[in-house]
């Protein structure tokens, strides 16, 4: 089965390198790169057409605002693989982040993972390639006593169970867990995403697209939603936080999800069939 890989990005070609050089490492080798750019840098069509190894495709729109939904929406009309995998531009997968997730991949499932959040000094270390993505996988046990006091690090969920193994069979794959998806990693089956009409870029500008009504529509049209925690695991590279203001208001685009969901409205209004027709 042919997967499609699609990575957002958002000015940070060095992150985008190191994703890359890891996705050449997967242990599962059917699959392509769509680069969804949310912006449409020179720099970064220079990088990707002098990078070799694997199947690149590059998608990039105006730098407007936060419109991420929209080239995902982009990225995945020109996919050509049965299988969708998401993950952000900050977010490098172990080398079995894909065959792990095929191996319990099914129609009507949609997976969610979950990424252990380094630290400034890991991730500098990454950056400057005096730590390799390999290295820090293969004595992650060893790396973990780092951040074991850091509550903002989540080290259990760098903890990697073969899906294959008796461990997870016996115990993981049938634990209930928090699935909700993360929009940094998730995946589903290429026909689920058409059928609800992918992200819903009506929302605008907003995050509320990006994974929390995702959530519901998926449901509503007959999707389970089930955890890839320790399965598909990711390293998250630190960057500050620009953190919202803490407000009472209920935003209107999250009255309009409620209402759509009242009605079990899941199909998008403005979504993945504007850019399939070509609009």
């Amino acid at each position: 089965m042919k997967v499609s890989v699609i990575v957002t990005l958002y000015k940070d070609i060095e992150a985008i390198s190191l994703i890359l050089d890891a996705l050449k490492k997967q242990t599962y080798k059917n699959f392509e790169v769509i680069i969804a750019e949310d912006d449409n840098a020179l720099e970064t069509r220079r990088f990707l057409e002098s990078y070799t190894g694997l199947d690149i495709k590059h998608v990039a729109h105006p730098d407007i605002g936060r419109t991420k939904t929209v080239i995902q929406n982009k990225a995945v009309s020109i996919s050509e693989g049965d299988y969708l995998i998401f993950i952000d531009g900050d977010i490098i997968p172990y080398s079995t982040f894909i065959e792990a997730q095929i191996l319990v991949a099914k129609p009507k499932r949609v997976m969610s993972g979950r990424r252990v959040h380094l630290t400034p000094e890991l991730s500098q270390k990454i950056r400057q390639g005096k730590l390799s993505v390999k290295k820090l996988e293969k004595y992650f046990f060893f790396y973990a006593l780092l951040l074991i006091f850091d509550k903002e690090a989540r080290v259990e969920q760098g903890i990697y169970i073969n899906p294959k193994g008796w461990i997870y069979k016996l115990f993981l794959s049938k634990r209930k867990r928090n699935a909700n998806i993360i929009g940094c990693n998730w995946s589903c089956y290429k026909e689920d995403f058409i059928r609800i009409n992918g992200f819903d870029e009506s929302y605008g500008f907003s995050c509320l697209g990006d994974d929390t009504d995702l959530d519901w529509r998926f449901k509503a049209s007959g999707c389970e939603s089930f955890s890839s925690k320790n399965i598909a695991n990711v390293f998250h590279l630190y960057h500050k936080h620009n953190d919202a203001q803490p407000t009472t208001e209920v935003p209107p685009e999250v009255k309009l999800m409620r209402d759509r969901e009242k009605e079990g409205a899941f199909v998008a209004t403005k979504g993945l069939d504007t850019h399939l027709n070509g609009c």
